[in-house]
């Protein structure tokens, strides 16, 4: 079980500091949300800003595009440092050749699903996965509220991974606490992204260590 702040909801005048200390207390990865402002309406950080906070973390940097055309930018973004590589299936026509692109740079190669996407638009692909992010709000904004069908995506996704041998991850994004991130332990996820829940508090690593316990029970 792994743990990966999203420094979406991080102080951006002070990302080293807010990094250096979700690292301190032990999370696994560094959850990066790249917006373009088309594909979601927000716009955040491009690769000169994963390559600024590269030095600052040994951790995975956990790289979530919600960018269209994203082959446009993968390249990019691996050179930049990323050690993970999420497109959406809704950005791109060729998610294949996306999914492609991406190990072909020694990076881990992810799918990630909106809310209202079928599992049957990925099923093709599962096999070439390192990880699969089932988005559990619509993607854009931090601090939405979990949506509960997500946990059905879960468990078919569990199942799949099981009856077939494939070795994807499933990471979990939105809404995520302790209470649903059990809930979506016990669906079968394996990494949980927080962003406002850990961030938005006075004592983060609080926060942090109810997270540890939650997915440990």
């Amino acid at each position: 079980m792994k743990i990966s702040p999203s420094i979406l909801s991080a102080d951006f005048a002070n990302l080293q500091q807010g990094i250096e200390l979700v690292e301190k207390n032990g999370v696994d990865y560094i959850h990066v949300d790249v917006m373009d402002g088309h594909f979601v309406p927000n716009i955040t950080f491009g690769p000169n800003v994963l390559q600024a906070i590269r030095p600052v973390t040994k951790l995975p940097l956990d790289t979530h595009l919600m960018i269209e055309n994203p082959e446009d930018y993968i390249d990019a973004f691996a050179e930049a440092g990323a050690d993970i590589i999420g497109v959406h299936a809704e950005a791109t026509p060729h998610i294949h050749r996306a999914i492609q692109m991406i190990k072909n740079k020694n990076v881990q190669a992810e799918v990630v699903i909106n809310p209202g996407t079928s599992i049957n638009s990925i099923y093709h692909i599962l096999s070439m996965i390192d990880q699969i992010l089932v988005m559990t709000v619509n993607p854009g904004f931090g601090g939405q509220s979990f949506i509960e069908e997500s946990l059905d995506k879960i468990r078919q996704l569990a199942d799949l991974r099981d009856e077939k041998g494939y070795h994807y991850d499933i990471e979990v994004d939105g809404g995520i606490v302790p209470e649903t991130a059990t809930r979506c332990k016990e669906a079968g996820a394996d990494v949980f992204v927080a962003g406002s829940y850990i961030f938005g508090a006075e004592q983060p690593e609080k926060r942090i260590q109810l997270l540890k316990e939650a997915i440990s029970e």
